[in-house]
């Protein structure tokens, strides 16, 4: 599979990246800064420079095409409201749109629990996140696209221990960015495994054994 990565420098992209080669995956790994090159190179993966601001349509489904599934990860990761409008929103609708032009029907996107961060005391920036994760959702949703997105609770860092709780609707919870970046890595082979919106934390179900259940149920509920 040819898997092009929006964000591969991030938490979760470098990780997945590195879990897609070592099964025999080529993957691209866009990056606006230079410095990201060597991170996604390190990866097993080939770094591509691209801007989700500044990009067009056109622009990035010229990049985007002859591969078989895109994910992004992409994120503003608290640098400005403006910021997290043009890349975790426009960014992900332009995206979105130049897929569809590229011929690509697989897309995954990273995007964020509802509950994520609701025990603390919010920001209006960190409310102004929250509504365009949602409305990147809803964007992505009402494509015709072969979409799957994944709503992680709250991102952890130490290493996983590769095993999960997922569903179409769960209680909410913390999750290590490795056990992310391996259910994507799973799932994105699960062509079947589409049009779905999935909530994952850490749990007690192995990845792969939890990637079949939520198929499973998500099967079910369209019959």
């Amino acid at each position: 599979m040819k898997v092009f990565q929006i964000g591969a420098a991030g938490g979760i992209g470098r990780r997945l990246s590195t879990l897609l080669t070592a099964r025999g995956d080529e993957v691209t790994g866009m990056h606006r800064n230079p410095d990201q090159a060597a991170v996604i190179a390190a990866t097993g993966a080939t770094p591509v420079a691209g801007d989700l601001v500044t990009d067009s349509v056109d622009e990035l489904a010229a990049k985007f095409h002859g591969h078989d599934a895109i994910v992004f990860s992409a994120g503003a990761h608290g640098t400005g409201m403006d910021q997290t409008s043009l890349i975790d929103g426009r960014g992900l609708e332009k995206s979105a749109d130049a897929a569809r032009f590229a011929g690509v029907a697989r897309f995954v996107l990273v995007s964020v629990f509802p509950d994520a961060g609701r025990a603390l005391n919010t920001t209006p920036a960190f409310e102004h996140y929250m509504r365009v994760k949602k409305m990147a959702d809803a964007y992505l949703v009402a494509t015709d696209l072969d979409w799957l997105i994944v709503r992680p609770g709250t991102l952890r860092n130490e290493p996983g221990k590769g095993l999960v709780a997922a569903g179409l609707a769960i209680e909410y919870g913390d999750v290590h960015r490795d056990d992310v970046a391996a259910f994507i890595d799973v799932a994105l082979h699960r062509p079947a495994l589409n049009r779905v919106i999935i909530e994952l934390t850490d749990g007690h179900t192995p990845v792969a054994d939890a990637v079949e259940l939520v198929l499973d149920h998500a099967t079910t509920a369209r019959k």
